[in-house]
């Protein structure tokens, strides 16, 4: 199980949750957040640091936030850099995941 960003995220980016990730799990997007799940020690440190309120657990999800796991999930594949090993490792994500990128609030 992982943790999961959703939609409360969404242009607003405060980075609380980065600077608690001890295996630094969390990347930056041009709109949001993004969990990688493969990366995820399920500590859940980030959570209470979101001032959003915008990380919940996978198994917590509200249902009107459940497209988000698979959203956090998938943006890695589509992106094709899998699981890095770290967010300090590579540059922001080039892009956000599709549904994300056109998000309106």
């Amino acid at each position: 199980m992982a943790y999961v960003v959703t939609d409360a995220c969404i242009d607003v980016q405060d980075k609380s949750c980065i600077e608690e990730c001890p295996v630094d799990c969390i990347y930056t997007g041009p709109r949001m957040m993004y969990i990688n799940p493969e990366e995820c020690v399920d500590c859940g440190r980030c959570e209470p640091a979101c001032p959003t309120v915008s990380i919940f657990h996978e198994e917590d999800l509200p249902a009107d936030r459940e497209q988000f796991a698979g959203i956090n999930e998938s943006v890695f594949l589509t992106l094709g850099i899998g699981s890095p090993g770290g967010a300090r490792k590579i540059p922001p994500l080039a892009a956000d995941h599709e549904k994300v990128a056109s998000w309106t609030k």
